[in-house]
């Protein structure tokens, strides 16, 4: 249920300069060989489905369902989505107003009045996120109840004794607790269970055979486990009991059901143009139950999702009717990177395949020193200043946060939660050039020179 996009913005860097080419004669055996050295350097575990209109594009899976039943990923194998759910109550929610049991503007108080602000709080502020409400996936004590059984009533006591964040239609700050009552709200006006409406409304209309309401992991059914990456191993993750998350991250799905999924959203075959237009108004970055992703000149709708292990992202591109899905039970690498790599691929973007087997090498603090100074672009606004503290080199951006900087080699420093990575020049006798380096990040080579 974690909240990110398609294109890493820890540097404030967009794809800006890159023409998105609407062809589809990709490099599939590149494409391939990606996805292969993520695999083969346990950078990731997941399957990628792309498709235009209703014809698939491209289709591979990575990595294992199961490590302990040694059971490799496939077509068969159903991921937990984590807030990609959300675009499912989303489109249950314009359901429901469509057929006049509700509208954007109906009070919260009309369903929980005990919940702070709920006289002020609206339909269209819970799927906006601008209702306020604190995300309760967001504080400690909920790591030590996440992966036990809740009842509704228990969630929703927990909801009202939360203190608010802002007052309604403020801001807007993504959280969780949004979802889970737009979820409960489905089960007051239609006195059914979430799951139910998911099978009538979505899943039996468009024969999502593999698309429900998850509970506990089962491997009979093909369902993953999630998987974290530490001290050479992936470690299987714990799980989230699935009476929690809800309306905002409980569904289980597949790479190519999401495509079908997402693709009749956009072709009106669950709710209105009318109803989709609405979902689509992005205000301070949120639309009705979907995210706008840049991708070079072009943008995509979607959701991203995280719970447990799993990451997962479904995005439709409009003009081309393209939609992908990629679902990952198991991530060692950037996430945006790996979407950003597949998508370039694809839409046949300038990409060069990282050399994922490279290892990392401790650099003694006297030589880190040398590669200290403030340093400028003239492509980007923000300048990066390079200083060392204890024994690492950290970087920081004009107004962000310092990151460290990890030497694959003495020209190369990676930073690869964001998909940084600082390159050095050398010259013909192979000595490192300490007052310049290109900075390389979401598709893009930004010359930077020491002032």
């Amino acid at each position: 249920m974690k909240k990110s996009s398609i294109v890493s913005t820890i540097l404030l860097l967009t794809l800006f300069l890159i023409n998105l080419n609407a062809q589809y004669e990709f490099d599939k055996n590149k494409l391939d060989d990606y996805l292969d050295q993520l695999e083969k350097n346990n950078k990731a575990m997941l399957g990628v489905v792309i498709t235009k209109g209703e014809k698939l594009i491209y289709e591979n899976y990575i990595g294992f369902s199961s490590i302990k039943d040694n059971t490799p990923s496939s077509n068969l194998i159903k991921f937990r989505i984590g807030s990609i759910t959300k675009m499912f109550t989303a489109t249950i929610i314009f359901q429901l107003i469509e057929e006049g049991r509700l509208t954007l503007d109906t009070k919260l108080s009309k369903f929980y009045p005990k919940i702070p602000n709920s006289t002020e709080i609206t339909i269209s502020d819970l799927l906006s996120h601008r209702s306020g409400i604190h995300n309760f996936t967001s504080d400690k004590e909920y790591l030590q109840y996440m992966t036990y059984k809740k009842s509704k009533e228990e969630m929703l006591e927990l909801i009202t004794n939360l203190k608010p964040d802002f007052q309604p239609n403020e801001k807007a700050v993504y959280s969780n607790s949004n979802y889970l009552l737009l979820g409960y709200i489905i089960e007051e006006i239609t006195n059914l269970p979430y799951q139910q409406e998911l099978e009538k409304r979505i899943t039996t209309k468009l024969n999502l055979l593999d698309t429900y309401y998850g509970n506990k992991i089962d491997t009979k059914r093909n369902e993953a486990f999630s998987y974290k990456f530490h001290e050479g191993e992936w470690h299987v993750q714990p799980e989230t009991d699935m009476s929690i998350p809800h309306g905002a991250g409980a569904i289980v799905s597949t790479p190519k059901d999401l495509t079908v999924f997402i693709t009749s959203l956009f072709a009106n075959k669950l709710i209105s143009d009318s109803s989709l237009d609405q979902m689509k108004e992005i205000n301070d970055g949120y639309g009705r139950g979907l995210l706008r992703f840049p991708f070079g000149d072009n943008f995509a709708y979607g959701y991203n999702g995280g719970i447990d292990g799993f990451v997962s992202n479904s995005a439709y591109f409009q003009n081309e009717k393209v939609a992908i899905a990629v679902l990952a039970n198991g991530i060692n690498y950037n996430f945006n990177d790996i979407l950003i790599g597949i998508l370039s691929i694809f839409f046949n973007v300038p990409f060069d395949i990282p050399d994922l087997a490279a290892k990392e090498i401790v650099l003694e603090t006297k030589e880190l020193k040398k590669y200290e100074g403030e340093f400028s672009s003239e492509l980007l606004p923000l300048k990066i200043t390079l200083k060392v503290e204890g024994d690492i080199l950290y970087g920081q951006a004009t107004g962000q946060s310092a990151f460290p900087l990890i030497p694959f080699s003495k020209t190369e420093f990676r930073f690869e939660k964001a998909g940084i990575i600082i390159e050095f020049s050398q010259d013909t006798e192979g000595k490192v050039q300490y007052h310049t380096f290109i900075l390389k990040q979401a598709g893009g080579n930004f010359p930077y020179i020491r002032e």
